[in-house]
């Protein structure tokens, strides 16, 4: 008999997502610590599903409105991250290309995950339709630990900004340059 409030907690998944995004997406910007914040917001995830799933049934609409915002937060926060982080590890492929792949796959497992989740809710309870989706959260934290972090596009971005200085150095453009061109006449015939 919520169905209001149902679609406020909706909202309020949504809105708590928006700034999960962008504080997300600022701290890797200026840590660049790629997998491990990637994987810190994972297990948040996860964590929040867990608090989520275990606060549902006890009936206290403003504690499923913080879990629902605390869940939010990190799961919709996770979406530039991951999209971050595939394109470090996919360079030199294309941002677009790698982006494009994690959209539709997210989008295939979403469907897979709400058909099943809905025949799980059906049969059982919504309780273990959450704690199915906390399973596979747990297995994409651990999948997400075992990744290598080959952060190839920020060391060619390095490799590049070093080469540019070393260009840099290597040319003379200023006055020293001019004096150093103009032929040098022998002391014996001053």
């Amino acid at each position: 008999g919520e169905e209001v409030n149902a679609g406020r907690i909706g909202l309020t998944i949504v809105i708590a997502g928006m700034v999960g995004s962008l504080v997300c997406g600022i701290w890797l910007d200026r840590t660049k610590t790629y997998k491990q914040t990637t994987l810190v917001v994972y297990i948040m995830t996860l964590v929040g599903m867990i608090v989520y799933a275990a606060t549902l049934k006890q009936g206290k609409l403003w504690v499923v409105f913080i879990t629902a915002g605390s869940l939010g937060f990190f799961m919709t926060g996770y979406l530039p991250l991951g999209f971050e982080f595939a394109a470090e590890l996919t360079y030199p492929e294309s941002e677009g290309t790698s982006s494009g792949l994690l959209n539709c796959s997210a989008q295939v497992f979403g469907i897979i995950f709400t058909i099943c989740q809905g025949k799980i809710i059906d049969k059982f309870n919504t309780l273990a339709g959450n704690i199915f989706l906390c399973v596979f959260l747990l297995v994409g934290s651990i999948m997400t630990g075992l990744i290598k972090s080959d952060l190839r596009r920020q060391n060619a971005n390095r490799l590049a900004k070093e080469e540019a200085e070393k260009r840099m150095l290597e040319q003379d453009y200023g006055a020293t340059a001019q004096i150093s061109s103009q032929p040098k006449t022998p002391p014996s015939q001053t």
